[in-house]
């Protein structure tokens, strides 16, 4: 899916969200960015960026959008909205990004802008756009940083709806006899310390086995609890000779 996304960054200042952007785009295995007009001094020093030299140093520098958007098939402009008034169709993250995905899936060529820091998109940049995209950010504070931005959209394009409904890897149950093992040290234990009396011994095996079982213990664990409990008798039996 990567290969046919270019991330488009409008006239960037700042050379942390220019790396910022670029990190985004490698954890999501997105290579193609391009800027348009940078300010030179933060893009020289985005070019260090952590772990997104790679994509700084392939990335690609345009004098206009037009011409840095001029082989995409579609083109989709983020904004925050805000009071502005748009001429654009204006579609949520989760929509959008189901959008775009299917013009990737079909081959397509796709472009994805973003503007300044300070400013955003401006109208001349979103009129190349075919239509625009915004995150559901809460009405008080509608902005996010360009870094987060970027991240946020890319995650929304590789994210699999099939992989987030798939069940965890069921753990390995302990077995009835380890169950069994870890009842009987418990017990011994809560003797050897006075917490079962014998008169009720009988009534408090049965609540201490039907407890260990609602523990529901995966294997790993459940030699675990033995290995603490065994530790705990020793030094019960070890205090009573040294009483006696």
């Amino acid at each position: 899916m990567g290969g046919g996304l270019c991330v488009v960054l409008v006239e960037p200042r700042n050379p942390l969200n220019i790396g910022a952007a670029a990190r985004a785009m490698s954890n999501f295995g997105f290579i193609e960015l391009r800027l348009v007009n940078p300010y030179q001094v933060a893009y020289r020093e985005a070019r260090s960026a952590v772990n997104a030299h790679a994509i700084l140093e392939a990335s690609q520098e345009y004098p206009s959008v037009a011409e840095a958007i001029s082989d995409s098939t579609l083109v989709v402009g983020t904004t925050a909205a805000g009071h502005r008034e748009l001429q654009h169709p204006l579609r949520r993250l989760e929509t959008g990004g189901r959008l775009i995905r299917k013009r990737l899936d079909a081959g397509s060529r796709v472009a994805l802008l973003f503007g300044s820091e300070k400013f955003g998109l401006g109208n001349d940049a979103m009129s190349h756009c075919h239509w625009l995209m915004r995150i559901p950010t809460r009405e008080e504070h509608g902005s996010m940083n360009l870094g987060q931005s970027v991240a946020v959209c890319l995650y929304e394009l590789i994210r699999s709806k099939e992989a987030a409904k798939a069940k965890p890897e069921g753990k390995r149950l302990a077995s009835a006899e380890q169950l069994e093992r870890i009842t009987e040290a418990l017990l011994e234990a809560l003797r050897q310390s006075g917490y079962v009396h014998p008169r009720v011994s009988v009534s408090t095996e049965m609540k201490i086995r039907r407890l260990v079982r609602r523990m529901n213990l995966a294997e790993h664990d459940a030699v675990v609890w033995l290995g603490m409990l065994r530790q705990v008798i020793w030094k019960l039996e070890q205090c009573r000779d040294k009483s006696e």
